[in-house]
């Protein structure tokens, strides 16, 4: 039986967006499946104990957790303290682990927080240090093509949404930069590969990097 891996998209986003990564990573030999969650109607927490949920459903070896922006918070919240869950890894493509400077900067704008919903406390937040055992890998882009910095002030380098800097949270296993914007991130073939090298190997390989 082959390892799982569940896809989590970004703020305003839907599971429709995943679909090319998902056809790669079942081409590497994934099970794979998406996780809709309504973003800004609902914010992350019951995305996050859904995907519990359906981690703990799965009979596979490993269940992994890829994530996008957003989606990269609802994967470490849902791992974070959670003894029972399956093995696995959590791969975070452009995620504001440190919290968003286009958030804070959308939020600074009259009526612009209504835009970030139920999802602006971890946007604007970030997420605590990592110090679970499960291992996570970031992935962030740094071609600077979005909408983004005009919005926030974004220190470079950035993919045009979230800077590197954003990306770097403390207990990471790893970290790898790509020439890719912050969309980007999810077509890059690159990407792909430095995703695959994580979960197998529960770091980036020094070929991908």
């Amino acid at each position: 039986m082959n390892d799982h891996v569940i896809l989590l998209h970004g703020i305003w986003m839907r599971g429709i967006t995943l679909l090319p990564l998902a056809r790669r990573l079942r081409a590497a030999g994934y099970t794979v499946e998406t996780i809709d969650y309504a973003s800004v109607f609902r914010g992350i927490a019951p995305a996050v104990q859904r995907l519990r949920e359906r981690m703990l459903a799965s009979d596979a070896p490993a269940v992994h957790l890829v994530g996008h922006s957003l989606g990269s918070l609802v994967a470490l919240e849902a791992a974070r303290e959670s003894g029972g869950l399956p093995q696995g890894r959590i791969v975070c493509l452009g995620p504001p682990l440190l919290g968003s400077a286009v958030a804070r900067g959308l939020a600074a704008i009259p009526g612009g927080k209504i835009l970030l919903g139920h999802s602006a406390d971890p946007l604007l937040a970030g997420v605590r240090p990592w110090i679970d055992s499960r291992r996570v890998g970031v992935v962030a882009g740094r071609l600077p093509f979005g909408i983004g910095a005009a919005i926030g002030a974004l220190a470079a380098p950035h993919d045009g949404t979230v800077s590197v800097a954003e990306t770097q949270l403390e207990g990471i296993a790893d970290h790898r930069t790509v020439d890719t914007s912050h969309t980007g991130l999810l077509f890059s073939t690159e990407v792909v590969e430095l995703t695959v090298g994580f979960l197998r190997d529960g770091c980036f390989s020094e070929r991908a990097a």
